[in-house]
């Protein structure tokens, strides 16, 4: 490809969005750029302040627990808040539970805290999708996502790479250099963004006051896409929790993993662009359909992974299935929201990934201790088969997409106009 083309590629890609997904966008990338520690929260607990594994666990899980709950009261707040005000509660809060975290000693304490730090840190995500769904047209949601999905990997790829240097330097300075780089994110959303949450009309209020965590639990079609995000969740959740597990078991090092699952990431930032520019106008239910057998064969030929290179291969595998199915799979999520609803149901979306990332680490040690690595990946391709079937079974008279979004947008605009 010459490199007229690529610019011409490139321009394509990120040409048409407003102003405000892309201020949107940047505090994304900020606030992945400063996301250490999640990174070293187990090695700082085990090798700085010297508890067991199993203490560390435990902290872990309550991080994720509280992620659980994040989701959920994130999303509420969003519809009825509005998403620019819990934007910028959660950030502001995520600062401060961060900052709190590094100065607390008490083994009681570190444990609620951690608590608090994963309420706040994922009490953000609904309200981002849901300020996107608002902001950008329906016709390039897909090609939103994708951007900001992307930014979210480039910028993990960029942390995950300095906490260890900070690590070195000071495991605190990483809590203060997070809490500070969140706080930056909620000061751009608040000199930045201007609310984005559609106007309610006095036939769109009756509608938006019925919209409740009990609607979105009896939307069937939905919670069918949340139980099938979960499986694909579990299956994806494997590459940081059980695989390095299996590859240590074969004789490799640390270093031979951090190699292999690094594959990952460069395959993420180097192709989520260009394979969104060509899946963006396609049939969501054959591109779901296909991203979970990507993801559960890729897991599956794990099991027959002797060496580097084929382990890198496997990731390869499903690392393009993860490219595929993040931004159609957020898109249908707002295709199935109502307007006034979309908080609820991408907090909903959310904490199907956050429940995931509680159940992966002890099913998949349960099934490794008990049957053995290659059953795990074995599973892992049935998995991914069953959540292929489902998506064909779910998607058959999926109702077409709506311009609804056109008008938040343009409130939005107007807001921005004001305010300036």
């Amino acid at each position: 490809m010459s490199i007229t083309r690529l610019r011409r590629a490139a321009r394509e890609t990120v040409s048409g969005l407003p102003r405000e997904f892309w201020w949107l966008w940047t505090s994304t990338l900020v606030n992945r750029l400063g996301a250490f520690v999640a990174t070293f929260m187990a090695l700082y607990l085990t090798m700085e302040r010297g508890y067991s594994a199993s203490y560390a666990g435990l902290v872990v899980a309550l991080h994720g627990l509280g992620g659980v709950l994040g989701s959920i009261g994130g999303g509420v707040l969003a519809d009825r808040l509005g998403r620019r005000p819990t934007l910028m509660l959660a950030q502001a809060s995520t600062a401060g539970t961060v900052a709190l975290l590094g100065f607390m000693n008490d083994p009681v304490a570190i444990p609620a805290v951690a608590l608090a730090v994963g309420v706040t840190s994922n009490a953000s995500r609904p309200a981002v999708q849901a300020m996107m769904a608002d902001i950008v047209a329906p016709e390039d949601r897909v090609r939103a996502f994708s951007l900001n999905y992307w930014a979210i990997n480039l910028g993990f790829a960029v942390s995950s790479a300095a906490a260890g240097f900070i690590a070195e330097y000071s495991y605190r300075a990483g809590f203060l250099l997070e809490g500070a780089m969140t706080l930056v994110c909620a000061v751009l959303v608040f000199v930045k963004l201007p609310e984005s949450r559609p106007d309610r009309g006095p036939a769109a209020k009756g509608a938006g006051d019925d919209v409740s965590l009990r609607t979105v639990a009896r939307d069937r079609r939905f919670m069918g896409v949340v139980g099938l995000s979960f499986l694909i969740s579990l299956v994806f959740s494997q590459g940081g929790i059980t695989l390095p597990v299996a590859m240590g078991a074969d004789g490799f090092s640390s270093s031979d993993f951090g190699l292999v699952i690094a594959v990952n990431g460069v395959l993420i930032v180097a192709l989520q662009i260009p394979v969104t520019r060509f899946i963006q106008h396609r049939d969501p239910r054959r591109l779901l359909i296909v991203s979970a057998l990507l993801a559960g064969y890729g897991f599956g030929l794990t099991a027959f992974a002797g060496s580097i290179a084929v382990y890198a291969l496997t990731v390869c595998v499903w690392t393009l299935g993860e490219i595929i199915n993040a931004p159609t799979q957020t898109g249908l999520v707002v295709r199935l929201s109502p307007v006034h609803g979309r908080g609820r149901y991408q907090g909903m979306y959310s904490m199907s990934w956050s429940v995931a990332a509680l159940v992966a680490p002890l099913l998949g040690g349960f099934v490794i201790d008990r049957y053995g690595a290659d059953w795990l990946w074995a599973g892992c391709g049935v998995v991914g088969t069953a959540a292929a079937l489902g998506y064909w079974l779910l998607m058959r008279g999926l109702p077409a997409d709506t311009g609804t979004v056109a008008a938040a947008a343009g409130t939005g605009a107007r807001k921005a106009e004001a305010a300036a």
